[in-house]
């Protein structure tokens, strides 16, 4: 057991001071994966700054733009089932409630979730080298047992996902992080917080040194009218997925005027392709037109052995959810699937 201090930040710029003030002091919300990494011994904080009780992230507020801002420190659970949330942004509800287990959807917080750690097996193995855990020691997941591993955006240097649920909706609304460090604040859109490994693994987001994320912003726009969240994994419950998809549409009659097609577990970030968007506006909403987008999303995909079935799997996933966002009411328990 380590020896770690522990301060109560008083507010949003004294947690910021408090955390800039040593190299190994953290700051704790939720603590759901902070735990986790402490106990495999991958991260040891000196001290904790400890931001649950701070007014200024503990809300979601409409704005005058007609968007929802969500504090970073609001539970997860808090989100998914606050009412504005639910009506206006249900695909974010529905993404959210598929994540992790009740217990922990009522400890984590809406910031907490976009800094996850990956969850490969050798990250979390202190005894075999991890480029994410030490620069340049090796990737034993391209060689080793890769089922959970990623299809997309990979190099040469990491093969590893990113798990969260919640982001991948994040990702289909287009929101937008905002947070606060050293050198003020400022606002992060989604598409470019999180990063792909490149050359550098270890960095997971665009987050400066000591920066705290304070609120996440969605925009007017929820896409209530046809939506859907499909997660596929090996249990119903408490698992991460081996592909998910979050589908938004704007229909007009079988037209799609606009399109946003967002893949989990299969990258090291919320995976969305442009192109299969932009090639979906004005086609017919069809199983065809579906077809040739996945093909454009998975344009590129490269399996490893272990998880190459990911690549068709990921390909039937989004044609079925695509289809099942024409009709959301399928969605519902006990609703007839969707065609």
């Amino acid at each position: 057991m380590n020896n770690f201090g522990y301060k109560q930040a008083s507010n949003i710029d004294d947690a910021v001071t408090l955390v800039a003030a040593s190299e190994k002091t953290s700051f704790i919300a939720g603590g759901t994966n902070l735990i986790d990494l402490w106990k495999y011994n991958i991260t040891n904080p000196a001290e904790l700054i400890d931001i649950n009780h701070l007014n200024e992230l503990s809300n979601i507020e409409q704005l005058e733009n007609g968007g929802l801002r969500l504090g970073a420190g609001v539970k997860n659970a808090d989100t998914a089932y606050h009412p504005i949330v639910e009506q206006k942004y249900p695909l974010l509800s529905k993404a959210i409630l598929a994540g992790a287990s009740a217990q922990i959807r009522n400890m984590a917080t809406n910031g907490g979730n976009l800094l996850q750690r990956t969850r490969c097996y050798y990250f979390y193995d202190p005894e075999v080298p991890c480029n994410k855990r030490n620069p340049g020691s090796g990737c034993p997941a391209k060689d080793g047992y890769n089922r959970m591993h990623a299809i997309l955006g990979t190099s040469e240097q990491c093969i590893a996902v990113f798990p969260s649920d919640m982001c991948v909706a994040l990702a289909a609304l287009d929101a937008v992080v905002n947070v606060s460090g050293p050198e003020g604040a400022r606002s992060i859109p989604f598409k470019e917080f999180h990063r792909l490994p490149g050359d550098r693994p270890d960095l997971d987001n665009n987050l400066k040194k000591n920066e705290l994320i304070t609120s996440i912003d969605l925009p007017e726009k929820g896409f209530e009218g046809n939506y859907s969240y499909l997660k596929l994994r090996d249990r119903h419950s408490y698992a991460f997925a081996l592909v998910s998809v979050a589908t938004t549409f704007t229909l007009d009659g079988s037209i799609i005027s606009d399109a946003r097609i967002a893949l989990g577990g299969v990258a090291h970030q919320p995976w969305r392709s442009f192109e299969a968007e932009q090639f979906l506006e004005g086609k017919t909403a069809s199983e065809e037109n579906f077809a040739l987008a996945a093909d454009l999303i998975l344009k590129g995909a490269k399996g490893f052995g272990d998880n190459d079935f990911k690549i068709k799997l990921a390909k039937k996933a989004i044609i079925r959810n695509c289809l099942m966002a024409l009709r959301p009411e399928t969605q519902l328990p006990g609703a007839q699937p969707a065609a």
